[in-house]
This record gives C-alpha cells, sequence and structure tokens, in this order.
C-alpha cells in the first residue's frame, strides 16, 4: 500500500513540479547569422581578407608572368642552338642558356605551386581566426544580456542541421534577442563603418514615425 501511495503522489505532483521548473526557465532566440553578418568588426575583417587576397594574387600573377617569359626565352635559346648559321660554340653556349633555363622554369614552378598552396592555408587560417574571434565577442554580449534579463537559454533559430533542414520550425519571435545583441555589438562602430544597430530598422517619415 505505500508503494501505491508513493505512486499516486508522484503521479499528482509530477505536473505541478514540470510547472515550477518550466515557469523558472525562459528560452529566448537569436539569429546568428544575421548578427555575425551585420556586425560591423565582420565587415571589417571581410575587408581585411579582400585585400590580402588582391595583394597575394597580384604576387602570384607576378610568378606567372615570369614563368610565361622564361618559356618564351627557353625556346628562343633552343631554336638558337639547332641554328646552323651560328657557330659551333655558339650553339653549345645557347643550348647550355636553355638548359638553366629549362631548369629555372622547372623551379618556378615548383615555387607557383608552394606559393599556391600556402596562400590558401594562410588566408583560410586567418578567415578561421577572424570568425572564432567575432563569435566570441558575441557570446560574450549575448550571454551578458541573457542573464541579464533572467534567461536560461538561447537558441539560434539561423541553425541547420546536417541535411540542410532548420532545426527551430516555429518560433514566435516573443524572446528574439538579435536586435538587442547586435545594437549594443554596433553601438561602438566608427562612423564610416554604417553599421546598423537593428536589423528590421524602417525609416521615418516627417512626422518621425516610422513607415
Amino acid at each position: 500500500m505505500n508503494f501505491v501511495r508513493k505512486a499516486i503522489l508522484a503521479l499528482v505532483l509530477a505536473p505541478m513540479l514540470c510547472t515550477a521548473v518550466c515557469a523558472q526557465s525562459k528560452t529566448a532566440t537569436i539569429d546568428l547569422r544575421k548578427v555575425f553578418d551585420n556586425y560591423w568588426k565582420t565587415k571589417q575583417a571581410d575587408a581585411a581578407l579582400k585585400d590580402r587576397a588582391a595583394d597575394m594574387e597580384k604576387e602570384h600573377k607576378n610568378m606567372l608572368d615570369d614563368w610565361k617569359k622564361a618559356k618564351d626565352d627557353y625556346q628562343a635559346l633552343l631554336a638558337d642552338a639547332n641554328n646552323q648559321a651560328l657557330s659551333s660554340d655558339e650553339r653549345d653556349r645557347r643550348k647550355k642558356s636553355a638548359e638553366d633555363k629549362l631548369k629555372f622554369i622547372k623551379d618556378t614552378e615548383d615555387s607557383i605551386g608552394q606559393y599556391e598552396r600556402q596562400a590558401r592555408s594562410t588566408l583560410d587560417e586567418q578567415k578561421r581566426r577572424m570568425r572564432d574571434n567575432i563569435l566570441g565577442e558575441i557570446r560574450n554580449v549575448l550571454n551578458a544580456i541573457a542573464k541579464s534579463d533572467g534567461y536560461s537559454m538561447v537558441i539560434d533559430i539561423a541553425a541547420e542541421s546536417s541535411n540542410g533542414t532548420p532545426i527551430v520550425l516555429y518560433n514566435d519571435n516573443s524572446g528574439d534577442l538579435t536586435d538587442k545583441v547586435l545594437s549594443q555589438l554596433n553601438a561602438g562602430a566608427p562612423a564610416d563603418t554604417g553599421a546598423v544597430t537593428k536589423t528590421d530598422e524602417k525609416p521615418a517619415d516627417k512626422t518621425g514615425k516610422k513607415k
């Protein structure tokens, strides 16, 4: 009988306990992709990456130009090495120069391949480091806001499953922190960045009311 009473009591108290716990637990949401893309430091990082990539592309082009010129010089030296109008000694010199030029071409091809691999690795590492730093700053602001507002959990509504489908299928946006986090992140943005403080900010008409 004691066991039956305990079981009945547990069934009665379980919904009450759940209600109490749920009442104390508050869940918020955030569109992390939107915050990341509209954070002024993200735009700054993207610009820095593009500048670095442009410099690398310029260097890569110079290496390719040297390689193409060396190939043209090699073909000319090879033709002179077989030119019967030249003396035997001169043809031998041209042949030796052609061999040296061919070695230079092969060394240049190796250097170009190594440079391409290193450039990709450098850009990928810089991109990863910038992304991690920015995400860290976003999380610090988000955590502070969530704790201050009494939220116990924040869900990223932009997250997707491994199949590319949205993880959050319904959200009424009642606890959305996207604009609040973005506003705080961009509060100290330089004037020339054009950073927005809200992702859905609408222009105001002449009366001062938002359209």
